[in-house]
């Protein structure tokens, strides 16, 4: 054989290789990180094909799926009483990806999550029925708590302190996230993002706090376990108000009439009384 030939061959032969060994990398091991690229239009086509499955709160669905006019995307996200349940359920954009339950869930919602596949269903690539996601909320107190807090800026949660179930979760001021959950929302998207009072932020998850009043009962506890007081109906030795050792700062109280000075443990938890619980806690000392 010519020796330019052979040479040519064996070149063209490590190109077909080369191509082959990509083309298998490719479908062996960046398939699923292809699939998964926020930039893949084809992800997005898939997961908004057909109607998502729901959340569900006491049997009800607070979620659902509305069909679109033209577009490449069949359906979005529709929400009852979204603001109100806006802090559980989050929200499921076209344009700017899911947050919170539908986030967290969306394998499950959109029918891709391998636990709805059986064997026979993982091997075809066969698409699954969505499923539901169901909560522990209970509509009473959710929307006992979104009321109570109004228009403050603030958040709600209530548990059951037996199981740990999450009866209501409430972060205000609230959104209604069928106003972002399509394609061309983005006015809606950007006066959100624009608002001083961070609608999107979900106060009651996402917002980190210094432990504030709550600290007191910490404090309380640790003066009844060393001795400090001998119960809760003990008064204590708490001027009001209660120079900071080595300061000139008065600690005060929010309320100046509430009855705080040298107040029992009992009556500084009813009124918070800083004073008391600040000369407490410098009586216990750091380590206690």
């Amino acid at each position: 054989m010519n020796k330019t030939i052979r040479r040519a061959a064996v070149f063209s032969l490590l190109l077909v290789l080369a191509l082959l060994g990509r083309a298998t990398w490719v479908q062996a091991y960046e398939a699923t990180a292809l699939t998964d690229n926020d930039r893949n239009r084809r992800k997005i086509i898939a997961q908004y094909a057909h109607p998502l499955g729901d959340i569900i709160v006491a049997g009800s669905a607070v979620t659902g799926s509305k069909r679109t006019e033209g577009g490449d995307l069949a359906y979005k996200r529709s929400y009852t009483d979204g603001a109100l349940y806006a802090a559980v359920t989050g929200y499921s954009s076209q344009a700017y990806g899911a947050t919170q339950l539908e986030g967290i869930y969306s394998g499950i919602l959109d029918g891709t999550d391998l636990t709805l596949k059986n064997p026979l269903d993982t091997l075809t690539g066969k698409q699954q029925d969505p499923g539901d996601v169901v909560t522990t909320i209970d509509p009473a107190v959710q929307k006992a708590g979104f009321e109570a807090l109004g228009d403050t800026k603030g958040a709600a949660v209530a548990m059951d302190p037996e199981t740990g179930e999450i009866l209501g979760m409430v972060s205000t001021p609230s959104y209604d996230p069928s106003t972002i959950s399509g394609t061309l929302d983005g006015d809606a998207w950007q006066k959100l993002l624009d608002d001083e009072d961070k609608p999107l932020l979900n106060r009651a998850l996402r917002q980190p706090l210094p432990p504030g009043s709550t600290f007191k009962l910490v404090v309380a506890a640790a003066a009844l376990e060393d001795g400090l007081y001998s119960s809760v109906d003990e008064q204590t030795d708490s001027p009001d108000p209660y120079r900071l050792p080595g300061t000139v700062t008065d600690l005060e109280n929010e309320n100046p009439s509430a009855p705080c000075e040298n107040a029992t443990i009992r009556t500084a938890l009813r009124y918070s009384c800083n004073n008391v619980f600040g000369k407490m806690a410098v009586d216990l000392g750091q380590d206690k």
